[in-house]
């Protein structure tokens, strides 16, 4: 329980771990031997026999981990393979980061959040084990529905919200939330996956591992980048980040908030209006994501639900969104209407100057 572990800061990450372990028995990833014992993994490859397991083929790699697709030679189901990646094995809590990912997920059980495999034999070396989601990430999505309707990304967006409140439950931040981390099986159910950088109330005090940003700089919220922090807040910020990207195609600050380091700069990042992105965006459901997109994290909304309230229910104490000059808003329109004041201009004054009621083009 967090409530436990905060008041039990002489204990290690680790020690929890396998302590947490040791209880549950052999259905966890490590039995007799501890964590640091277990080998680090060869590189794996199609058609290799590993541990149990036949590697389909790779689905994801990174300087930090390997990800694979997996038949169980037993029961013939397919799995999601993860191995540590032996160019960070030197890095200060790195391990612990690896296996807590796993730990995490199996403290909080919800239909939209990645859900981990046990398995009853023991595993030779370090990895991890999870189901296998067929289906596409959010970043697919959104490329492959570029004019979604509003109803569409309201149910996304209320499925996402309901994995992210299952961990703030337990007191947990998920802390990169962003397309690449969220898929969508062929069914249409959303979950979340990839819980590397989450945060566990009572953790980072007993791991004494130093706050560091660990999302992607796109969508981490604001107060990140000036080393405070976060909160629910802050998973609301990035949660609104994808709703707003999701509904126009872009970023509501560009690349602008990883730049804005301070406080000063922070309070000079303006929002655009989604009525800017070509859209017929209801004002209402801007001013909501207008109000969970704001850099200062007191300013937002408290909790993920009353921002997924208001996305379906209009809230007149949100004040409008400043509208977008025509310019923005319609170029094309704004420089007809220009042309046509200019010719207006030219033909009365060619009209009705004194100097110019000679000139051919007046007097015919």
């Amino acid at each position: 329980d967090v409530g436990n572990l905060q008041g039990d800061c002489e204990r290690s990450f680790m020690d929890i771990v396998h302590a947490t372990l040791e209880q549950e028995g052999s259905s966890y990833i490590f039995t007799a031997t501890t964590a640091e014992a277990l080998p680090y993994p060869p590189e794996l490859k199609a058609r290799m026999e590993f541990d149990g397991f036949r590697i389909l083929r790779e689905l994801h790699r990174n300087n930090r981990s390997h990800v694979y697709l997996a038949v169980d030679a037993e029961s013939g189901d397919k799995f999601v393979l993860k191995t540590p990646s032996v160019d960070m094995r030197d890095e200060p809590g790195y391990l612990e980061r690896f296996l807590m990912e796993d730990w995490v997920a199996r403290r909080v059980e919800n239909a939209h959040l990645l859900k981990p495999c046990r398995q009853n034999r023991q595993r030779n070396y370090l990895y991890t084990v999870t189901e296998y989601i067929e289906g596409k990430s959010l970043t697919q999505w959104i490329h492959d529905n570029p004019n979604p309707d509003i109803e569409t990304v309201r149910n996304l967006v209320e499925q996402i919200a309901r994995g992210l409140q299952a961990m703030h439950r337990r007191e947990m931040l998920h802390q990169d939330l962003r397309p690449d981390n969220i898929m969508i099986d062929k069914d249409g159910t959303v979950r979340i996956i990839d819980f590397g950088s989450v945060k566990v109330a009572g953790i980072a005090e007993i791991s004494g591992v130093r706050e560091q940003i660990l999302g992607t700089a796109s969508y981490s919220a604001p107060e990140y980048f000036l080393g405070r922090a976060g909160t629910m807040r802050s998973d609301l910020f990035s949660l609104a980040v994808i709703t707003y990207q999701m509904l126009s195609g872009r970023l509501p600050y560009g690349a602008s908030v990883a730049r804005a380091t301070t406080p000063a700069a922070q309070r000079k990042l303006v929002y655009r209006p989604l009525q800017g992105a070509g859209r017929a965006i209801p004002d209402w459901v801007d001013g909501a994501i207008k109000k969970a997109l704001q850099p200062n994290p007191n300013a937002r909304y408290a909790e993920v639900s009353e921002f997924v309230y208001d996305l379906r229910h209009p809230n007149k104490s949100l004040p409008d969104s400043d509208p977008l000059p025509l310019l923005e808003l319609n170029p094309l329109l704004f420089w007809k209407g220009l042309s046509l004041l200019l010719l207006v201009a030219v033909l009365t004054l060619l009209a009705t100057h004194p100097a110019l009621q000679d000139w051919p083009l007046v007097s015919g």
